[in-house]
């Protein structure tokens, strides 16, 4: 066998097993109705309602849990360390952009990508709250930020 036929011969057998075994029987799950595929199950999801009666106090509480609790870590921590730094000094308008923003989209890493400006916001999440959380993912001071605050904050100034 000459060396250029042992080098095909082993080239096909490495690329063959790099393959996958089953091609097409795999089917992707969906967040979205308008999924471009159509093997892609839709997952209906509660739309995003204000809660308008809701009192400011317990809206910042709501929003910090929210903030904690992600569906992934990145934003987990992203949001937490935001809402640490400006929830509560947010106005209302502020705080239902923030709320909107954190609550409407059905993906978190659309929040992520919009948040660190790898994807453009959409004009609807634009406003005073996304400037603020685009220049603080930006991490200027160069911080370590490597999980969500503890919440030992919240107890100070109430003695």
């Amino acid at each position: 066998m000459s060396v250029v036929s042992a080098t095909r011969l082993i080239g096909g057998v490495c690329r063959a097993a790099l393959r996958p075994s089953v091609v097409g029987v795999v089917s992707a799950r969906g967040y979205r109705g308008d999924a471009p595929e159509p093997n892609m199950i839709e997952i209906p999801l509660p739309p995003w309602v204000e809660k308008a009666d809701e009192p400011i106090d317990i809206k910042r509480k709501r929003l910090l849990y929210e903030s904690r609790k992600r569906g992934m870590l990145e934003n987990c921590i992203i949001l937490s360390l935001f809402a640490k730094k400006y929830l509560n000094t947010m106005t209302e308008a502020q705080l239902l952009q923030y709320d909107r923003l954190i609550n409407e989209p059905s993906n978190d890493w659309d929040i992520y990508y919009w948040a660190t400006e790898t994807l453009p916001t959409p004009d609807v999440y634009k406003g005073e709250v996304m400037d603020l959380l685009q220049e603080f993912t930006k991490n200027r001071q160069q911080e370590q930020r490597l999980d969500a605050p503890n919440l030992e904050y919240l107890d100070q100034g109430r003695d």
